[in-house]
């Protein structure tokens, strides 16, 4: 049965879906992260241009970007914001968390655990350090290479994952006959961006196939392997 391996480690919380003995998801939660889903008291800090594209800030002194301002609120006034996207470490400091203006209440924050619980998820929390570092076992250690690295290897061919300031990239090459390697490439692709839980809008670049039913089946391969829902595009058949 597939289950959560919890281990709360020094800065940061790492969570793996162990299936059959390997990763199947994967997780990763720094210390002071205000997760999505959190709803705290701010301060508009601007609207910005026709309420698109506003900031507001807490109390630790952190930004948030507000895509919407609600019309009836003013610059400089409270209001409680809905956390939908946490912010994203790396070079670009310019992407802060993203928020939405809420009338609910505030809602504290909920640890890794809590929301995989809450999910109806297994969940088991290791001791830290691990004496037998179960993590480890299920490939916790190859599984950070590939995110380092964004080489990954699949029988038949390879992935290459590049992550842009607009979206992520993967592109699939390989030996297998184009039709295979199309289906072999998607399976793989599905399979790499549950497992380094990658979001926002990713393409693939497959190799061309001319014919409909190997379109159709690498298409198929995405929709199996992600969870619903997604937004896909079709696949071009040229």
């Amino acid at each position: 049965m597939p289950e959560w391996l919890l281990e709360q480690g020094i800065g940061e919380t790492r969570a793996a879906l162990v299936e059959d003995g390997r990763i199947v998801e994967a997780r990763i939660e720094l210390d002071g992260t205000i997760p999505a889903g959190t709803i705290i008291e701010a301060r508009l800090t601007s609207i910005g241009g026709g309420g698109r594209n506003g900031s507001a800030r807490d109390g630790s002194g952190t930004d948030y970007l507000l895509p919407h301002v609600p019309r009836e609120v003013t610059e400089g006034a409270t209001l409680n914001i809905e956390v939908t996207r946490p912010a994203l470490p790396g070079p670009e400091p310019w992407k802060r968390p993203l928020a939405k203006a809420t009338r609910d209440e505030r809602r504290r924050p909920k640890s890794l655990a809590e929301r995989l619980r809450a999910s109806g998820a297994v969940v088991r929390t290791l001791t830290f350090p691990s004496p037998e570092d179960e993590l480890a076992k299920a490939g916790w250690d190859e599984l950070i290479e590939e995110a380092r690295s964004g080489a990954i290897v699949f029988a038949g061919g390879s992935l290459g994952l590049f992550a842009t300031p607009a979206m992520t990239l993967i592109d699939v090459d390989g030996h297998l006959a184009l039709g295979d390697l199309a289906i072999a490439g998607a399976r793989a692709a599905a399979e790499a961006i549950r497992r380094l839980d990658i979001g926002g809008s990713i393409g693939i670049d497959l190799p061309t196939v001319t014919g409909k039913e190997a379109r159709q089946a690498a298409t198929a391969a995405v929709d199996a392997l992600l969870p619903q829902p997604f937004e896909r595009t079709a696949m071009p058949g040229f």
